[in-house]
C-alpha cells in the first residue's frame, strides 16, 4: 500500500461498502466508530462505480458544531478531488436577538452560492460536486428562498451595460456594508464610476470602472494598498446576507441595520439548506440517533427562549417560527438518498449488531521502538499500516534507519496529517485487513481543535493613524499644545487651501497647511489631568524642547552604555538546529505567522551567538508567545543546558507544564514543574533532580528564585510577565542577565524605543500578526443581567463548548455557584481560586482542560496566559473594579481556536464613572491585535507616569508621549553614532523621516491645494490622507501613493494635484537642504536654514538659466505665472540645484 487511495480501495473492496453503495442504510447504520466514518465518506466520495459520483453533492449531518469541524477537516485530508465546505450554525439561538458573525455569513453564503449557482448555464460545468458537513442547527435554521436568491445574484462582465448606482442599491438592498473603503468581505464602495466590491465568494476585492453605464474595466485589487493588482473580465456577486433590506419609497435605505433575527419575518417561504440540494444529492447522517436526541434539545431549548421572550414582552406572539423542525425536515429528505453511519434504532433487525468492520487500534504510549516494530510485524503478516502523524518525518527516518538493518522488511506507509484516532479494518472473517495509527495511538496526544483560515478586514494604510476629533489635545512639534479645531479652508493671495485648526492659550489660533501635517500629533500625558496649553510667539516652547532634548540624551547614553557591556561579556554560544528540533518544530499543528517566524529566527541566532541572550518577545494576547518560548526551551534543552520557566501563576505553572511535556513526549526531555502544586516530598525530589542535571525543563512561580533551588548546568532562562514579579525577584533575575541567556515575554505592546528605555536596551522581537483562523471576540459591557448570562451559557452549551466565569471575590463565589446551579442545572460547573488547597485547584483545573467542567468559575488567578480553546465565553461580573490591561488580559482567555467567542463584562449597580470608561474602552477595542491600541488608552487614561517612573514622566508632561518617543528614537540615533555602537535603526524604531520632522521645511505657493470633499467625502479619511502624503519623503513612495489614489477614488482633481506637487517639491528642498520653497513678487525662493551669527554668506555658486544665487537663497526668476508652465520650470531648476 503506497498512499491514501490505497486504503480507500481496500475499504471499498470490503463486502459491507456494497451494502454501504446501494444506500441501504437509511434508518439504521452498523454503528461504527467515529475514527472510520470520514474515511467511508471519502470512499464514497471517490468511488468510481457510484454512478454520477463527481456531480452529485454529499451533505453530512452531524449533531453538533465540534463533530462537524472534525469530520470536515479529516475529509479534507483523504478527499483530494472535490471541495469540502462548512455549512456552520449561527451565534444567536433561535428567538435570541443579535446578527451572526462574519465568518458564520462567509461560510453559509459560499455554500448557497456553490449550490445555487448550479443552476446557473455554463456556472458548474466541469466542477466537482461538493462536500457539505452541517450540524443539525444550521439545517434547521431559516433562510433565504432559492429563487430569490439566485434572482439577487449578478454575473457582470467587461462591455455589459449596467447602471453602477443600480448595482450599490441592489447590494445595499442584499446585504453588502457600503463605506468610504473595501477592506473587507461583504462590503462595496462607490465613488463616482468606480464600484469596488468584495463577494464572500473571492479571495480579492474587485474594482469595477465605469464610463456612464459602460462597464469599460474589471479590476483584481489589494485590499491593503488599494492598488489595483490585475485585470479581469466577469465577476458573479452572490447575496451577502440571508436576509435583505428592502428599501424605503424615495430609494434610501433606513439606518437601522436589518440582521439575521428578520429573517422569518421577511422572508416568507420556509426555506432551508435541503432546498438549494439537487435532487441527486446523498444525506449522510453521522449518527442519527444523536442527531434526533439534538432536535428534541434544539426545539425544546427554542420554545423555552420563545416563552420567556413574550412574556417580557420582547417578541410579539405571532412571531413567526426561525427553524424548520425536525420532522419537517425528515419530510423533505425523503426524496434523497440516505445513508446513516451511526448506530442503529432499537426497531432494527439485529441479526447483524454484532458485525464490526472497524475496532480500535493498538496503542503504544510514546514508545516509539515497539511501534515501529509492531508495523513491520503487522507488514509481514499481510496486514498493511497507515501511519499518519505530524511526526511523520521523525518516524520515516525510525523506520528508514530499522529497513537499513533488514532490506527484506516492509515498510509501512507514513503520510503527514493529522487524525482523531485510527483503527483496525476488519474483513468478515474477524481477521485483521488494515492498519490507521495516528498520534493518538502512538503518542496518547490528544487531536488539536481544528482551524480554519478566516477572512478578516484588512489593515490599510491610514488604520494605523490615530484619529484628530475636535476637542482632543495635540501637539506640534514646532508650536508646541494646543486643542483640534477641525479643518478649515482659507483664501491666501485668491488660492483655496485647507488647514488643521489649533487653539492655544490666550484665545490664540494656529493654521497648519495639510502637506504639514505629519507634524502633529496626539497628546498623552503623565497622568489624567489636561496639558496646559502654549502661548505662541513666545520662546516658552523651544524652552521646552530644549530641556527635553537635554533629558533624552541622558536617557539615550545610559541605553547606549548598557548595550555596549552588553556586547562584551562572554557566554554560550549553543550549536544549529538539531534533527529534533526539525521533528519538534514539524509536529507543530499550526502555521506560524510571519511575525512568529521572525521571532523564532531571532532568538535561535542570539542563542548561537557566544555573548549572553536578552531579548525580549512583545506580543499581543493569543499571538503565539509560548510557541518561541517552547522551541527556545527545546533548543537548550537537546544541547544538553537546563531550561528554567517562570511564571506568574500556579495556574499558568500548571498549563505550560502540560504543554511542555506533551509536545517533548516523543523525546528524552524531562519536565518539571515546581509550585505549590507540589508537596513538600515533591519539591524536595524535584530541586534534589534539578542539581544532579537530571531535569532539562523546569517551569515555576516565584518558588524558582528561592536560595535553595540549584542548576548543574542552566543555560536558558524564560520570563512570562516579567512586570508581574516583585522586586527582589527582578533584582535575582538582573544578575542572570550576564552570565545565561534570558527570553521574556510580554502582551503590554508600547513602542519600541519606549521599551528600551523600560527594560535597558533589550532586543526586541514583535507579533503583531494574530494566526489565520483567529476571530474577533464580540464583547458585551453593561450592568448584571441573569436573562443574558443563561443565554450565553447555554449557547456554549449547544455548541459544546466551555465557559469562564469570573467573581474576584472568594467570601461570595459560593453563593454565585448556587446562583448558576439554579439558572443552568444541567452545566456542570467548578470552583477555583487562589484560598483552595493545592490539589483541589489542581483537580479543578485538569478537569476543566479535560472538558469535565463545563463552567469554571474563578477569580482572576485565571489572568494570565490560560489557553483552553473549547472555552469561548467568558462572564465577568463587578467587571468595572478591574483595571483595563486586567480586562484585555482576561478576554485574552477565550477567542482561541476557530469559534466566533463572547465575553460579558457586567458592572456594579454603583460603579465609578471611571470604571465604567474602562467597560466602555474594552467594548469598544474588539479588533485583533487589539492590544496596541488599549495600552494607548490606558496610558491617556491613567497616564505614562506609572509606566515611566519618576525620571520621564516630567518630561512627558512637557511635550506628550508621542512627541517623548520620537525625541528618545533620535537621540539614542545620535549617541550610538557618536559612541561607534553598532544598533540597527529598526531596533530603535528610528527612520529617516524622523529626523527630517526636526527641519521643518515650509513650501507656499501660489495654489489651490487640498482633498476636495467630491472626491472623498468622509472628512475623517481625509485627515488621514493628508497626514500620509505629508509623511512621504521620498519620490517613488510619493509617486506609488499619487498611483494608488488614482486606483481607489478616479484620477486626481486640480487640488489634489497640486498638494502632491508641493509634496514633491519639499522632497527635493530636503535632498537640497533648504528650509522654504516660497513665491516672493515674481520669483520663486529656494531658502536655506539661517546662518551663524559670524556668518554673512553661504558661498552659492551662481548657476545660470535663470537661477541666481544670493547670499542664503537661490532666485528663480523669469517664471510665467499665468500658465502652468513655471511648474515644470521650478521642478526642472530644483533638479539642477539638488545635483549641483
Amino acid at each position: 500500500m503506497n498512499s491514501k487511495a490505497a486504503l480507500l480501495d481496500m475499504i471499498r473492496a470490503q463486502p459491507f461498502f456494497h451494502e454501504l453503495r446501494k444506500f441501504r442504510l437509511e434508518r439504521g447504520g452498523r454503528g461504527w466508530i467515529r475514527s472510520g466514518r470520514p474515511l467511508l465518506i471519502a470512499a464514497l466520495a471517490s468511488d468510481p462505480k457510484l454512478a454520477e459520483v463527481g456531480t452529485r453533492p454529499i451533505l453530512i449531518l452531524t449533531d453538533k458544531p465540534s463533530t462537524a469541524n472534525l469530520i470536515a477537516d479529516e475529509l479534507q485530508f483523504w478527499v483530494e478531488s472535490r471541495p469540502v465546505q462548512i455549512f456552520p450554525a449561527p451565534d444567536p439561538l433561535f428567538y435570541e436577538p443579535g446578527a451572526w458573525g462574519p465568518e458564520i455569513r462567509a461560510e453559509r453564503i459560499r455554500v448557497l452560492t456553490s449550490l445555487a449557482k448550479r443552476a446557473l448555464p455554463g456556472e458548474t460545468k466541469g466542477a466537482a460536486a461538493p462536500l457539505i458537513v452541517a450540524p443539525l442547527r444550521a439545517v434547521m435554521t431559516r433562510t433565504i428562498d432559492r429563487k430569490a436568491f439566485l434572482k439577487a445574484t449578478k454575473i457582470l462582465r467587461v462591455s455589459q451595460q449596467a447602471s453602477p448606482t443600480a448595482l450599490a442599491r441592489l447590494w445595499r438592498e442584499t446585504g453588502y456594508a457600503g463605506g468610504e473603503i473595501v477592506r473587507e468581505q461583504g462590503s462595496f464602495s462607490l465613488r463616482g464610476g468606480l464600484l469596488d466590491v468584495w463577494p464572500y465568494t473571492e479571495k480579492t476585492p474587485v474594482r469595477l470602472d465605469f464610463f456612464g453605464d459602460d462597464l469599460d474595466a474589471m479590476y483584481t485589487f489589494d485590499a491593503a494598498t488599494q492598488r489595483n493588482t490585475s485585470r479581469a473580465e466577469r465577476i458573479l456577486v452572490p447575496p451577502a446576507r440571508e436576509v435583505f433590506t428592502p428599501a424605503l419609497a424615495d430609494g434610501t435605505f433606513a439606518d437601522i441595520e436589518t440582521d439575521e433575527f428578520m429573517i422569518p419575518l421577511r422572508n416568507r417561504i420556509q426555506a432551508c439548506l435541503l432546498d438549494y440540494l439537487p435532487s441527486n444529492t446523498l444525506i449522510v447522517f453521522d449518527d442519527e440517533l444523536r442527531i434526533m436526541d439534538q432536535a428534541d434539545d434544539i426545539e425544546e431549548q427554542a420554545e423555552r427562549q420563545r416563552g420567556v421572550s413574550v412574556f417580557d414582552h420582547l417578541l410579539p406572539e405571532d412571531f413567526p417560527q426561525p427553524y424548520v423542525s425536525m420532522s419537517e425536515l425528515r419530510d423533505r429528505m425523503e426524496s434523497f438518498d440516505l445513508l446513516n453511519l451511526g448506530a442503529r434504532g432499537e426497531t432494527e433487525d439485529d441479526n447483524a449488531a454484532n458485525f464490526s468492520d472497524f475496532e480500535p487500534a493498538e496503542r503504544f504510549g510514546g514508545k516509539l521502538s515497539d511501534m515501529v516494530q509492531a508495523a513491520f510485524q503487522s507488514e509481514a503478516a499481510g496486514v498493511p499500516v497507515t501511519i499518519v502523524s505530524r511526526q511523520s518525518a521523525r518516524l520515516q527516518k525510525m523506520i528508514d534507519a530499522a529497513l537499513l538493518a533488514e532490506e527484506e522488511l516492509k515498510p509501512p506507509v507514513v503520510l503527514n496529517g493529522t487524525l482523531r484516532e485510527g483503527f483496525r479494518l476488519i474483513g468478515e472473517n474477524g481477521e485483521a485487513r488494515a492498519q490507521l495509527w495516528s498520534d493518538q495511538e502512538i503518542f496518547g496526544w490528544e487531536r488539536p481543535v481544528p482551524r480554519r483560515k478566516t477572512q478578516r478586514a484588512v489593515e490599510t494604510s491610514e488604520n494605523g493613524i490615530d484619529e484628530f476629533r475636535p476637542g482632543d489635545w495635540l501637539v506640534h512639534i514646532d508650536y508646541g499644545i494646543g486643542q483640534y479645531a477641525g479643518i478649515v479652508t482659507r483664501s491666501i493671495d485668491g488660492s483655496s487651501k485647507e488647514f488643521l485648526k489649533i487653539l492655544y492659550a490666550a484665545g490664540d489660533e494656529l493654521y497648519v497647511p495639510v502637506h504639514q501635517a505629519d507634524r502633529v500629533t496626539n497628546y498623552i500625558g503623565p497622568d489624567l489631568s489636561e496639558p496646559v496649553p502654549t502661548r505662541l510667539g513666545t520662546t516658552e516652547w523651544l524652552n521646552v524642547r530644549q530641556h527635553v532634548k537635554e533629558k533624552v540624551v541622558e536617557v539615550a547614553e545610559d541605553l547606549i552604555e548598557l548595550y555596549a557591556k552588553r556586547q562584551v561579556v562572554d557566554g554560550y554560544a549553543f550549536p544549529e538546529d538539531s534533527p529534533w528540533q526539525q521533528d519538534l518544530e514539524g509536529a507543530f499543528p499550526y502555521f506560524e505567522t510571519e511575525d512568529q517566524k521572525k521571532a523564532i529566527d531571532a532568538v535561535k541566532a542570539d542563542m548561537e551567538r557566544p555573548r549572553p541572550m536578552d531579548r525580549l518577545i512583545c506580543g499581543d494576547v493569543g499571538f503565539g508567545k509560548t510557541e518561541v518560548a517552547l522551541r527556545a526551551a527545546f533548543k537548550a534543552a537537546t544541547a544538553g543546558k537546563q531550561v528554567a520557566i517562570l511564571v506568574p501563576t500556579t495556574v499558568l505553572a500548571q498549563q505550560h507544564y502540560e504543554t511542555f511535556s506533551q509536545r517533548f513526549a516523543p523525546f528524552p526531555v524531562t519536565v518539571e514543574m515546581l509550585s505549590r502544586f507540589r508537596t513538600a516530598s515533591e519539591q524536595r525530589r524535584i530541586l534534589a533532580d534539578l542539581a544532579d542535571g537530571k531535569i532539562d525543563v523546569i517551569i515555576g512561580t516565584h518558588r524558582l528564585v528561592s536560595a535553595d533551588v540549584r542548576f548543574k548546568d542552566l543555560g536558558l532562562v524564560v520570563i512570562d510577565e516579567e512586570q508581574r514579579f516583585g522586586v527582589a525577584q527582578k533584582e535575582y533575575l538582573k544578575k542572570l542577565r550576564t552570565k545565561v541567556d534570558v527570553l521574556t515575554m510580554s502582551a503590554t505592546p508600547i513602542p519600541r524605543t519606549l521599551y528600551m528605555a523600560l527594560t535597558g536596551a533589550r532586543d526586541i522581537s514583535s507579533i503583531t500578526t494574530p494566526p489565520d483562523d483567529r476571530v474577533a471576540v464580540i464583547t458585551h459591557a453593561g450592568p448584571y443581567s441573569e436573562k443574558l448570562v443563561r443565554q450565553a451559557i447555554l449557547r456554549e452549551l449547544e455548541r459544546d463548548g466551555q465557559i469562564f466565569y469570573l467573581h474576584n471575590r472568594v467570601q461570595s463565589i459560593y453563593v454565585v455557584k448556587q446562583q448558576l446551579e439554579a439558572l443552568v442545572p444541567q452545566a456542570r460547573i467548578g470552583v477555583g481560586h487562589g484560598q483552595l488547597p493545592e490539589k483541589e485547584l489542581s483537580a479543578v483545573m485538569d478537569a476543566f482542560y479535560r472538558h469535565e467542567i463545563d463552567i469554571l468559575l474563578s477569580t482572576s488567578i485565571i489572568e494570565s496566559g490560560l489557553d483552553v480553546p473549547n472555552a469561548n465565553t467568558l462572564i465577568a461580573d463587578h467587571a468595572d473594579a478591574l483595571g483595563l490591561a486586567q480586562l484585555y488580559q482576561i478576554r485574552g482567555r477565550v477567542g482561541r481556536s476557530t469559534q466566533r467567542a463572547y465575553a460579558y463584562f457586567f458592572r456594579n449597580t454603583k460603579s465609578t464613572p471611571e470604571g465604567i470608561e474602562r467597560l466602555d474602552v474594552i467594548a469598544e477595542n474588539t479588533q485583533l491585535g487589539a492590544g496596541y491600541s488599549i495600552a494607548m488608552r490606558d496610558l491617556e487614561m491613567r497616564g505614562a507616569g506609572e509606566l515611566l517612573g519618576h525620571k520621564q514622566s516630567g518630561a512627558i508632561a512637557a511635550i506628550g508621549f508621542s512627541l517623548y518617543t520620537r525625541m528618545l528614537a533620535q537621540a539614542v540615533k545620535t549617541v550610538k553614532e557618536i559612541r561607534g555602537v553598532e544598533i540597527p535603526d529598526e531596533d530603535i524604531a528610528v527612520t529617516r523621516e524622523m529626523g527630517l520632522l526636526f527641519d521643518p521645511i515650509t513650501v507656499e505657493l501660489p495654489l489651490d491645494i487640498g482633498i476636495p470633499e467630491s472626491y472623498v467625502a468622509e472628512r475623517t479619511t481625509r485627515i488621514k490622507l493628508y497626514r500620509r502624503i505629508a509623511a512621504v519623503h521620498d519620490s517613488m513612495k510619493l509617486e506609488a501613493l499619487r498611483d494608488e489614489f488614482t486606483d481607489r477614488f478616479g484620477p486626481l482633481p486640480e487640488p489634489l494635484g497640486n498638494l502632491f506637487y508641493q509634496i514633491q517639491l519639499k522632497i527635493l528642498a530636503e535632498r537640497i537642504g533648504l528650509s522654504a520653497v516660497v513665491k516672493e513678487a515674481a520669483a520663486i525662493v529656494l531658502r536655506f536654514p539661517p546662518l551663524p551669527g559670524n556668518v554673512e554668506t553661504r558661498g552659492l555658486e551662481d548657476v545660470g538659466q535663470g537661477i541666481r544665487a544670493g547670499k542664503n537663497a537661490y532666485w528663480l526668476t523669469g517664471l510665467d505665472f499665468e500658465t502652468d508652465d513655471w511648474r515644470e520650470a521650478v521642478l526642472a531648476r530644483m533638479e539642477r540645484v539638488a545635483k549641483m
